[in-house]
């Protein structure tokens, strides 16, 4: 069931907080990214304590949280310095109610108040949907690639 709702009315948005790892994990798994709850408070720990990398949550009026971006500034010597989502999530039962819409405008507020020239990120190829929506709100595919991964021990 998809719940209507509108932000700035029902919907704050604020920086994410170790009170929110649960839904934080919970929202994740609804992209088929296993988590658990621990993993995500070490790395949430880690990263709140940089000026390269923030992470808001959306939530009703009861703090609940139904939305997520983490965004992070990555200097490179080959391109202008990007700010880059590496997630955002809105609760299925959330979705199109504008919520992603204005947690990517804080993220691109945040980014060129930090220097940023550009917002960069990456969807999943399967993900038809979000392709649509980012593509709605003025971003453009500019490259297809693939994505290789080396575990080390």
């Amino acid at each position: 069931m998809t719940h209507k709702v509108t932000v700035g009315e029902k919907i704050k948005i604020r920086e994410a907080e170790i009170k929110d790892v649960k839904r934080i994990a919970s929202l994740s798994e609804q992209l088929e990214y296993s988590v658990t709850n621990q993993q995500i408070e070490q790395r949430l720990t880690k990263i709140k304590n940089q000026d390269t990398h923030i992470v808001y949550v959306a939530t009703l009026e009861d703090e609940y949280v139904i939305a997520w971006v983490h965004a992070h500034i990555c200097d490179s010597i080959v391109i202008p310095t990007p700010g880059i989502i590496l997630g955002l999530v809105v609760d299925k039962d959330y979705r199109h109610s504008g919520i992603g819409r204005f947690l990517m405008q804080k993220i691109e507020q945040w980014a060129s108040l930090a220097g940023c020239d550009s917002v960069l990120l990456r969807s999943n190829i399967k993900r038809k949907e979000a392709h649509t929506f980012y593509e709605k709100i003025g971003y453009t595919n500019i490259k297809q690639s693939l994505t290789f991964h080396k575990k080390l021990l």
